[in-house]
């Protein structure tokens, strides 16, 4: 909708000038957090031979990262929309600077499982207030919804970026310069920042809900903690059980407390729009399903084909990089198509490409074959989380956008891991059960080789002769038939998804309008960037 103003607003001139610029600032600061997010996989070899961490130090190097990120978003978005979402993020981004310079040159274990934690807060404070800053920069709902499909291209571009640049910098350099590269780069999103960003906030926040604050920590962090060793490690392990209670006792607590406090940390009045559930249903989904098919493919290439991280993470490169480049496409097809349509399509697209990637997963299949679906697989991925991040923005409160963000970015946190955990189980079962090992193994071998595709590719390159080459080509056979089977059930689940999302966004408008476009008096009015 246009409306014809006869006087100057006080916030056109900066959003007006300076959006598409805060687009790029944004996005530029997306892609280094997503690439941080994968990029340490690949450093770990590097890291063990210089470091020689335990196991134990080993794993928190790894989840750190992610359980301080996921248990801070609900706690950070709430910070941002009180203290200004311009000025957290650019706290963010100098700490994220400075963990990153404290991790790459950290002499112990100890100093760079600290640093990890760190980086996590600082991208904490960072993707809620990104989201929520370029749903304030763009007033216009076709803008708004391009801008936001980009920044999800690019931020879905940047998993798949982590190990192209670990590779690269790995062959040259020391596993910290994984770690170092995000100095300079931040430095930039700094300043840029300071320049190009438009503040804004809540000008009526009330009083933060202090006791909820631990609830929310704590209630994420056992959930997340819970999952992924659960999954690793198996679900015998007491520690898990205990942190899994902990986690659901706290989020009860938190859920229940959330609905009686005048001013919530999430409003779970929000779940009863159906735009803004089923916007997060939606994401939920893709993510669950997804991030295995992510996993299963990345051990695909190297373990079954026998290719490097590098070469891997190139082969993975075209379904995010046509992400990246297909964001426009969803606000071309929205006006044409409706909001639940345009969601129910990427997810149909995700869950055909899936089958087909799945079926097409043998030792023989040439890599031109994959390419296709790989493409829609990402052309996919991108419709969906184009329209649901914009969906979710535009559908809350607009000095609760922060909060909003912060929500959905948590749940994809969770979603992600419970994903890995659940088909991830799925695909290691199959994989043992398909598995028929050749007669004669050591049991050292034969345990290696039932505990994953990777272990026995190594027993059988140790052995000699004809055992070896069994071992190993068993063992590729038997992962290919888990992933057929682990991506027909994702492929299942997502075409569910499909179907609730289009029934569940029915009625959703093409274009949710601004209702705060033209400000009044005591509204949350950005502050122009030059501030």
């Amino acid at each position: 909708m246009t409306t014809t103003h006869t006087t100057p607003t006080p916030r056109a001139p900066g959003p007006a000038r300076h959006r598409w610029a805060a687009l790029a600032v944004c996005c530029l600061a997306a892609m280094l957090l997503g690439i941080d997010n994968s990029v340490l996989n690949y450093a770990i070899p590097s890291l063990l031979r210089d470091m020689h961490p335990s196991g134990t130090q080993i794993l928190w190097i790894s989840d750190v990262y992610g359980f301080a990120m996921g248990s801070l978003l609900v706690v950070m978005g709430n910070l941002g929309d009180r203290l200004g979402r311009k000025r957290l993020m650019l706290l963010g981004a100098a700490a994220f600077g400075g963990a990153s310079l404290l991790t790459a040159y950290a002499p112990d274990p100890q100093l760079l499982i600290a640093g990890r934690a760190l980086l996590g807060v600082a991208g904490a404070m960072m993707v809620p207030s990104t989201l929520s800053l370029l749903r304030h920069a763009f007033t216009d709902p076709k803008e708004r919804t391009t801008a936001i499909g980009i920044s999800s291209g690019i931020g879905a571009a940047s998993f798949a970026l982590g190990p192209v640049v670990g590779g690269l910098l790995l062959d040259h350099f020391w596993w910290g310069s994984v770690f170092l590269v995000n100095v300079p780069l931040m430095a930039v999103v700094l300043v840029a920042g300071v320049l190009v960003l438009p503040e804004s906030r809540n000008p009526r926040p009330g009083r933060l809900d202090w006791p909820g604050v631990p609830l929310s920590i704590v209630g994420v962090l056992g959930a997340i903690y819970a999952i992924k060793t659960g999954f690793r490690d198996g679900a015998g392990h007491a520690p898990e059980w205990i942190a899994a209670a902990v986690g659901v006792a706290a989020l009860l607590l938190f859920a229940r407390r959330q609905v009686r406090v005048e001013e919530p940390l999430i409003d779970l009045r929000l779940f009863r729009n159906p735009a803004f559930s089923g916007a997060v249903g939606a994401n939920l989904v893709m993510i669950f399903a997804s991030s295995t098919l992510s996993l299963a493919f990345a051990m695909y290439f190297q373990t079954v084909r026998g290719w490097s991280p590098f070469t891997a993470g190139l082969a993975l490169l075209p379904g995010p990089l046509a992400a990246a480049f297909a964001a426009p496409l969803a606000t071309a097809l929205i006006p044409r198509l409706g909001r639940a349509t345009v969601v129910a399509l990427g997810l149909g697209m995700v869950a055909v490409s899936t089958a087909v990637l799945g079926q097409l997963s043998d030792p023989g299949t040439s890599y031109g074959a994959l390419l296709a679906p790989l493409v829609v697989n990402g052309m996919g991925i991108i419709l969906i989380v184009s329209v649901t991040n914009d969906t979710i923005l535009a559908s809350a409160p607009k000095d609760r956008t922060g909060a909003a963000a912060a929500v959905s970015e948590t749940a994809m946190e969770m979603g992600g891991s419970l994903g890995i955990a659940v088909l991830g189980s799925v695909l290691a079962s199959v994989y043992r059960d398909s598995l028929v090992l050749p007669a004669g193994l050591p049991d050292g071998v034969a345990r290696a080789a039932r505990e994953s595709v990777g272990g026995a590719v190594e027993a059988g390159a140790r052995i000699p002769g004809a055992a070896g080459t069994a071992l190993t080509e068993t063992a590729r056979d038997a992962f290919c038939h888990s992933i057929q089977v682990t991506t027909l059930a994702g492929a299942v689940l997502i075409a569910c998804g499909a179907v609730a999302a289009r029934w569940a966004l029915r009625g959703v408008p093409a274009e949710i309008a601004d209702p705060e476009a033209e400000p009044e008096e005591g509204e949350d009015l950005p502050v122009p960037a030059q501030r």
